[in-house]
């Protein structure tokens, strides 16, 4: 079953990445206590398989708080996942798109950034639609979507 694997709450801009057990969401806002606050920017996250292709081109283990994601997140393929609403626990994020690797990424390990680029490695970005408590544990999964109703054609 996905599941959310890790919590990481960024308390300062370039701070620590501190792990936690649980969080709260917040609508509009993000991660109660992370210094990114609004914006589409509002959660990050890693997927558990993408980060462990990524490991092997590094040479050395190295642990995925490197990404400086807030979310690590197992069995949910983030690849071209724009628009789609993820479900962590009970809340509902809204991906806004690929979070692209930047150049923090190589202060944590050399050629990162490099191997975090191709097919989404860096994961996503999302907005909080809605929040709640989530805890490392929880069922992940992708939102069906729901089709508009279409009458049947008339014979």
């Amino acid at each position: 079953m996905p599941s959310l694997e890790r919590i990481w709450i960024k308390r300062a801009h370039r701070g620590p990445m501190d792990p936690a057990s649980t969080a709260t969401l917040v609508a509009g806002r993000g991660v109660l206590g992370s210094a990114d606050q609004g914006g589409q920017r509002q959660v990050t996250i890693l997927s558990k398989e993408r980060w462990a292709q990524v490991r092997p081109a590094l040479g050395i283990t190295v642990d995925p708080s490197a990404r400086r994601a807030n979310l690590l997140v197992s069995g949910i393929d983030l690849e071209e996942s724009t628009g789609r609403t993820l479900l962590v626990g009970a809340c509902r994020l809204l991906v806004r798109g690929e979070t692209t690797p930047c150049s923090r990424m190589d202060e944590a390990c050399a050629g990162l950034q490099r191997a975090l680029e191709p097919r989404w490695g860096g994961g996503a970005y999302a907005e909080v639609v809605d929040g709640g408590e989530i805890a490392v544990g929880d069922e992940v999964r992708w939102e069906e979507r729901v089709l508009p109703f279409q009458p049947p054609p008339l014979p």
